[in-house]
């Protein structure tokens, strides 16, 4: 998979990802909501990889995984601002001030909790991607990185999480 970007002022870059491995899911669309009902795996491409990259991952309660937004929904990206979900109720929201699945580089990024490895496949609860999705990278979830200080976040952020999981 190849990404062309073009910074303003620089020459055109061309940055190459390899998929680590594909999502195994229950659910084939990219439907919101009811994430945690959905039967989960990251099967590695056992091509480039053995179980030893998964070794001690089963030690964290929690992975974030960074994947690839590659349905044909995800095709036209948001560049500005609009209603999350499409909820007029709901204040008009930047790109980069939500988390939907049209962005600009179609980058996903989910918390899931790990519930076991199993050589080159790791069982999760709690990734919201769909069956077939490309993972581009697996980080274990440390507490070190957790968010330092104060969280805030809009009501209306909290309104949409509702029922999601």
């Amino acid at each position: 998979m190849q990404v062309g970007v073009r910074l303003k002022g620089t020459p055109a870059m061309q940055i190459t990802l390899t998929p680590i491995g594909y999502v195994r899911a229950t659910r084939a669309n990219p439907t919101d909501d009811n994430w945690d009902s959905e039967t989960t795996r990251i099967e590695l491409d056992t091509s480039r990889f053995n179980a030893d990259a998964l070794l001690s991952l089963d030690t964290y309660s929690h992975v974030e995984v960074l994947y690839w937004f590659h349905h044909t929904e995800a095709a036209t990206p948001t560049l500005g601002a609009r209603h999350p979900r499409g909820n007029t109720a709901w204040p008009l929201a930047g790109v980069f001030a939500q988390r939907g699945k049209n962005r600009p580089n179609r980058i996903g990024l989910t918390t899931c909790e790990v519930l076991k490895v199993d050589g080159t496949t790791l069982h999760l609860k709690g990734l919201d991607a769909i069956d077939g999705t490309p993972v581009l990278d697996l980080k274990p979830w440390m507490s070190g990185f957790a968010p330092r200080g104060e969280i805030r976040e809009p009501e209306w952020a909290k309104e949409l999480m509702a029922a999601y999981w």
